[in-house]
C-alpha cells in the first residue's frame, strides 16, 4: 500500500489518496476540497480512482466529494449514518466558514463498526469512533500498520467535542476503546497535521483521559 497526504482547503484538511501497489487502484479519504490539485495528484501517480471515502461530514473534510465523484464517476462511501445531518447541512457550513456554495448529499454507502473496505490487495477495517462527530469513521489497514483517523486523534491533541453532536466523553471512549487497542506500532494519519503513532500519542498525549 502507498498513499499521500494532500492538505488542502484553508484548514489545511489531509486527504489522503491511497493506492495498492499491485493494482494501482485508489481512493481518496476526506477529498475537502482544491480539486484541481487532488485530480492532477492523481494523474500524476497514474492511479485509477474506484471511491471516496469519509471519515465524518465536517465540509474541510467532504467540500471536494460530488465533483471528484461526479468526474470519475465513482461511489461515496462513508461516513456512519448519525452524520447524515452534517451532510444535510453542507449549504450552511459553506456559509459559515467562509467557503464556496456547498450542496447537500448522500453517500452511496453509510458505514458501520465491523465493515471492511477494500482498494485493489488491501483491506480496511471500519471502526465507529463516536465523539467528534456521531457518525464518524476511522479506517484500519492492519497488514500496514496504519490507520486513517479524520479528526477524532492528533499529534498531542484531539478532536473538538464543542460542535453540535461532539461529545468528550465518547472521543475518550472511541480513543481509548477502538485506538489504543490497534497496537503501539501503528502509524496515525490524522486530518490534520503531522503523523504519529498509536504508542507516542497513548503515552504522552495530554487530552487522553
Amino acid at each position: 500500500m502507498k498513499y499521500l497526504k494532500i492538505p488542502v482547503t484553508p484548514f489545511q484538511q489531509n486527504c489522503s489518496l491511497i493506492w495498492c501497489e499491485a493494482t494501482q487502484e485508489c481512493v481518496l479519504v476526506d477529498p475537502g476540497g482544491d480539486v484541481p490539485k487532488l485530480i492532477a495528484a492523481i494523474e500524476k501517480e497514474g492511479v485509477k480512482p474506484i471511491a471516496v471515502w469519509l471519515t465524518h461530514g465536517h465540509l474541510d473534510h467532504v467540500g471536494g466529494t460530488m465533483p471528484i465523484a461526479e468526474h470519475y464517476q465513482i461511489p461515496v462511501i462513508g461516513p456512519h449514518e448519525a452524520d447524515a445531518y452534517w451532510l444535510d447541512g453542507l449549504p450552511i457550513q459553506s456559509r459559515q466558514f467562509g467557503f464556496p456554495p456547498h450542496e447537500a448529499f448522500r453517500p452511496t454507502q453509510w458505514l458501520k463498526q465491523g465493515d471492511t473496505l477494500t482498494v485493489g490487495k488491501e483491506s480496511f477495517a471500519v471502526l465507529h469512533t463516536p465523539g467528534h462527530t456521531p457518525g464518524h469513521v476511522v479506517l484500519f489497514n492492519q497488514q500496514a500498520a496504519i490507520v486513517f483517523v479524520g479528526d477524532v486523534l492528533f499529534e498531542g491533541s484531539v478532536g473538538r467535542t464543542d460542535f453540535p453532536g461532539g461529545n468528550h466523553q465518547q472521543l475518550m471512549n472511541s480513543i481509548k476503546q477502538r485506538l489504543w487497542t490497534l497496537g503501539d506500532q501503528v502509524t496515525v494519519v490524522p486530518g490534520h497535521g503531522p503523523n504519529t503513532t498509536i504508542g507516542a500519542e497513548r503515552r504522552t498525549n495530554p487530552f487522553v483521559h
